[in-house]
């Protein structure tokens, strides 16, 4: 019979299988990292061409994943989506450096200047990508631009050629987008760049068969976009979006402990049970056990991080505690967040409570949703710096609060001036400078803003209407709760 592993060993087992940095920068994919949450199968049909999510939901993880042959197979085994094995994919933008490929963010911001149109912009991008041999022989995307529009023929022939070749050996050429934050520091042109991305990914879905673009994108970035061309509603009705459920959340940990080479990953694999591995050498988490029942892993992570967050039931079960706090205003928490958590309690119990009986001490778990919160506010601040803006009058005060009051704080920190004069702040780099509009769609209504920010998620609206602001926020924007986790000090 196999023995339970310890404290010390369980500890062990976590610090070495979690992911040192969780940013999608540094954590390439492969075969023992890639985890499929079933909530993720829509996002991977080829037909859909919109991916929605947030920070640190899987956006970059995937882009990758599907530029790897292997890793598509995996994919298309445990999703059950056969396209995937038959797909050509081609980098349409990234955060890489594929100059080749695509143009980087200097060539960007010099197009836009000089009045590039993003459409043909993107489709110079594409026709580089289905092989067009004259934009081979171009290496300068302002002639390979300038080609696409002196030649409006020879590129549709391209495209049906490309198209029938596809047709005849049934495969299918994906061209994939991420990163679409920086493809310019100014929103405003960021926005008509993705325009220019979205009409033409509708443009090949509804003119081929079998050439189609997968764009990964922030919902924010996907609401402002300028979507003014024909039938742009049917990218909104066909989206798909990356979410994470609890069980997923916990799944994804398993998974980790479980694919790690080491005595104690093995000793947790007996000791859990029912773990197969497949013909990609990948071990696969035991489905009922550990990936869709919640009270089998909340039986499990009892194990590693004892039953309750504190001595009793009344402080709370640790399995729902932890994403409970991670949950922004729309329900949703990114593994990036859960995973930086688990990372920091790890670190924070073997520095603090290494005599502790289980692996994680609840302050540790504590101190990791407090770490978690501060990364995210950083997140937020450099996605929507005029959140920060909103949200720091509150500081000191407590959630919730009546909307009234959080209408006066802002009256009294004459929070419109602010916002606009970031939207209009000019940005000094040519010969003109450039509005920058990185603000809320209507800094001059309390009301509306308040709407913006419950559907970002950083407030939510209680049944009695009062505001409150979920932990993941509320704790590194210093905003208090009678009994909840408190701000982090020094």
């Amino acid at each position: 019979m196999t023995t339970a592993l310890g404290a010390h060993e369980y500890r062990e087992l976590l610090s070495a299988a979690l992911p040192e940095a969780t940013d999608a920068d540094t954590l390439l994919p492969n075969l023992h990292t890639l985890f499929t949450p079933d909530s993720h199968r829509v996002a991977l049909y080829v037909d859909s061409t919109v991916v929605r999510g947030g920070r640190g939901v899987g956006k970059t993880f995937w882009y990758r994943s599907l530029l790897d042959e292997t890793l598509r197979e995996v994919a298309a085994e445990e999703y059950g989506i056969e396209r995937l094995r038959r797909l050509t994919v081609s980098p349409g933008y990234g955060a890489a450096v594929e100059p080749d490929l695509y143009p980087g963010t200097g060539v960007l911001r010099q197009l836009v200047e000089e009045g590039v149109r993003p459409y043909d912009l993107w489709y110079a991008v594409l026709l580089t990508a289905l092989g067009q041999a004259e934009l081979h022989d171009l290496p300068e995307w302002r002639d390979r631009v300038t080609w696409v529009r002196a030649n409006p023929g020879a590129a549709e022939r391209t495209v049906q050629q490309a198209d029938r070749e596809a047709q005849q050996y049934g495969t299918t050429h994906l061209v994939i987008f991420d990163a679409l934050e920086h493809l310019h520091r100014v929103r405003a042109q960021a926005d008509r760049l993705v325009g220019g991305i979205l009409e033409l990914a509708l443009a090949m879905r509804l003119g081929t068969r079998n050439i189609r673009c997968k764009v990964f994108i922030r919902p924010d970035m996907f609401d402002g976009a300028l979507l003014h061309f024909p039938d742009a509603s049917k990218l909104t009705a066909n989206a798909a979006s990356l979410t994470w459920s609890n069980a997923n959340l916990y799944g994804l940990l398993f998974h980790y402990m479980g694919n790690h080479n080491s005595e104690y990953a093995e000793h947790f694999r007996s000791l859990t049970g029912g773990w197969e591995t497949d013909s990609f050498g990948r071990r696969h988490i035991p489905p009922a056990l550990l990936r869709g029942d919640e009270s089998s892993q909340a039986e499990q992570f009892a194990q590693i991080a004892g039953p309750y967050m504190g001595a009793n039931y009344r402080k709370g079960n640790t399995y729902t505690w932890l994403p409970n706090h991670l949950m922004d205003g729309v329900e949703q928490v990114s593994p990036r967040s859960f995973l930086s958590a688990l990372n920091k309690a790890v670190a924070e119990t073997r520095g603090t409570y290494a005599g502790y009986e289980y692996a994680l001490h609840h302050e540790g778990i504590r101190r990791g949703v407090q770490t978690a919160s501060e990364t995210r506010v950083r997140e937020v601040g450099e996605d929507m710096p005029w959140v920060r803006l909103a949200v720091d009058p509150l500081a000191g005060r407590q959630v919730p609060i009546e909307q009234d009051t959080v209408t006066e704080l802002w009256h009294e920190a004459r929070l419109s001036d602010v916002l606009r004069k970031e939207a209009e702040r000019s940005e000094v780099g040519g010969e003109e400078d450039t509005l920058v509009r990185t603000g809320p769609r209507y800094p001059d209504d309390p009301n509306r803003l308040i709407d913006e920010l419950i559907v970002l998620g950083v407030m939510r609206r209680r049944r009695d209407d009062r505001i409150d602001l979920p932990d993941v926020y509320r704790i590194a924007f210093n905003i208090g709760r009678k009994g909840g986790v408190p701000r982090v000090s020094g």
